[in-house]
């Protein structure tokens, strides 16, 4: 027997039986189990089509000679024949056209069970169960609900008490700390939820002196945002942020965000979008319904100065 048949039938039983073990020993096994039928069967075929293709045409390489009438177009001095597309391609992918169109269409439907589905559709319905049911809670009830929720959500980075751990997280016991607003002045932002970035230092005039803002207007306006907006940087903040964040800094509808204090709204988007910031970028939290996202929010601007 010619020695690369004998490799490619050994390379074919080890495969198979390699698939077998993957397949057969998770759980569930073949026991009944359309998907993992359809999945080993789908791998045997492309275990045995790969392996028939590889060892044809490698020793059709070791003993064929090109012949043939060569194609009126070369690269380089290297031309091409002119030979009909071999059978076996044209019948092997046939067979898997056909394969894939019964696989979608009866084997595994688009529209058929499955757990990922199942799961999403009883979590659609669970969150609309619970913001019915909590649709009116306001006030320090809808404030303890967020602290529940920031408790088993949020803690893991921020911490126990909002304060960012060190800075492994934002400190959430201030809107800005001043090395946030210096990172997003002078590098940009753009803050999801709002039609428009916020441009860098480059893009960024004091109107007050005509000129893009000095790395002493940055570090003060920084210190100012962060100090509440209160001491020295309030003439740089109202000659270039208060355009878009408002004179008091509390932002405007589609604009820019509130940079004076938390709200609700602000939170929201965040938790929609994610953020990054001067340490990291923080994650969407898609799992939170609207109602727990509105609490989170009412939370935080509880704690926060």
């Amino acid at each position: 027997m010619n020695k690369l048949v004998l490799w490619g039938i050994l390379i074919t039983a080890a495969m198979l039986v390699f698939t077998y073990m993957a397949v057969g020993g998770s759980k569930g096994g073949l026991n009944g189990d359309i998907i993992n039928i359809l999945a080993i069967t789908g791998a045997v075929v492309i275990v045995l089509i790969s392996v028939f293709v590889v060892v044809k045409y490698v020793r059709q390489m070791q003993t064929d000679t090109a012949t043939g009438e060569l194609a009126d177009e070369n690269w380089d001095g290297i031309g091409e024949y002119k030979n009909e597309l071999p059978m076996g391609w044209a019948v092997l992918f046939l067979i898997l056209n056909i394969w894939a169109i019964w696989y979608m269409l009866m084997g595994y439907p688009v529209n058929a069970y499955s757990q990922i589905g199942e799961y999403n559709e009883d979590t659609k319905a669970h969150n609309a169960k619970f913001e019915a049911k909590y649709a009116s809670i306001t006030g320090d009830d809808l404030v303890d609900m967020g602290e529940s929720v920031f408790l088993a959500e949020c803690k893991v980075c921020h911490g126990l008490t909002a304060d960012g751990i060190d800075g492994k997280a934002a400190n959430l016991n201030q809107r800005l700390e001043a090395k946030s607003v210096k990172h997003v002045v002078e590098n940009g932002s753009n803050f999801l939820g709002y039609p428009a970035p916020m441009p860098d230092r480059n893009g960024l005039f004091n109107m007050n002196t005509g000129a893009l803002i000095t790395d002493a207007e940055i570090a003060s306006v920084a210190t100012y945002v962060a100090n509440g907006m209160k001491g020295d940087g309030a003439d740089i903040f109202s000659g270039t942020c208060a355009a878009c964040h408002g004179a008091d800094g509390k932002g405007m509808e589609m604009v820019a965000p509130n940079i004076a204090t938390f709200d609700i709204a602000t939170v929201k988007t965040i938790l929609d979008h994610g953020k990054k910031g001067a340490i990291g970028v923080m994650p969407a939290f898609e799992r939170l319904n609207e109602k727990q996202k509105e609490a989170v929010g009412a939370y935080i601007s509880s704690i926060s100065k």
